[in-house]
């Protein structure tokens, strides 16, 4: 299916792997040309940069002026901006509990989940708002409504966020900007289920097997398992596309039925 995308230029950030990755693939599959932004590369994303359609652009985007970096350079390289994902975060296990986590922990969770969000979609608007129709997607996560005290400054950011894009759908709507947010569940990437990712460090204390902890993060799904990248990566390209036109303020949530309120 046609999602009228083909010639558009796109920046992703958290490219090079995991659902960035993903969406990454997805786009160019859509003949997107994009910039991605991430801190190291990874032998996929390189592969996808082979013939010039994906531009990496490496940098720390939980810094100040890391995501303005990114727009720039995507600017430069493609003349425009077309669509913004903003899919860049990281998660921390609170183990300890609320209490135990300082001003400094709260600060870096929400430059990475939060600000840097914020700072890329500041970057990127005005290029949007010349382009448009155009479009922001958003990666949020099902944390944003579904509390969890392991996860509380995650999912205070990723509320925020929103909240934030909610905010700007409403603002940017009318001048041909939507803006619209995906909500995973537990994803089938290296935050999830890598050497040091929520499953091996909730299964450390107890000494139990991080697959036993994976397992029962799905275990009250109607699907029974993770979401693969690639599934959210196609519901971001719905909403970037122009079959989603009039498509915004909407937060989709991929979660394999793990959230069962209305």
């Amino acid at each position: 299916m046609d999602m009228h995308l083909a010639g558009k230029v796109a920046v992703v950030t958290g490219a090079s792997k995991g659902i960035g990755l993903a969406v990454t693939r997805a786009l160019v599959a859509e003949e997107v040309r994009v910039a991605a932004g991430a801190r190291t590369t990874s032998d996929e994303l390189a592969a996808l940069s082979a013939d010039g359609t994906v531009v990496p652009v490496l940098g720390d985007l939980s810094a100040p002026d890391g995501p303005a970096a990114l727009v720039d350079e995507a600017v430069r390289t493609f003349g425009a901006i077309d669509v913004l994902v903003n899919n860049v975060g990281a998660v921390t296990p609170r183990l300890d509990g609320f209490l135990a986590i300082d001003d400094a922990e709260w600060e870096r969770t929400l430059a990475i989940n939060f600000l840097t969000a914020v700072r890329a979609t500041r970057a990127a608007l005005p290029h949007l708002l010349e382009r448009a129709p155009s479009t922001i997607v958003t990666v949020c996560s099902v944390n944003s409504f579904l509390p969890d005290p392991t996860v509380v400054d995650y999912s205070a950011a990723k509320a925020a966020l929103a909240n934030l894009s909610k905010s700007l759908s409403k603002e940017f709507g009318p001048r041909g900007v939507r803006v619209n947010t995906v909500s995973p569940g537990p994803v089938e990437t290296a935050l999830w289920l890598g050497d040091q990712g929520v499953a091996a460090t909730l299964a450390g204390p107890g000494g139990r097997e991080p697959e036993a902890i994976a397992k029962e993060a799905v275990a009250g799904t109607a699907t029974g398992r993770f979401t693969r990248p690639d599934e959210v990566a196609d519901v971001v390209v719905l909403l970037a596309g122009g079959r989603a036109g009039n498509v915004t303020g909407s937060d989709v949530v991929i979660d394999g039925g793990l959230v069962t309120t209305l």
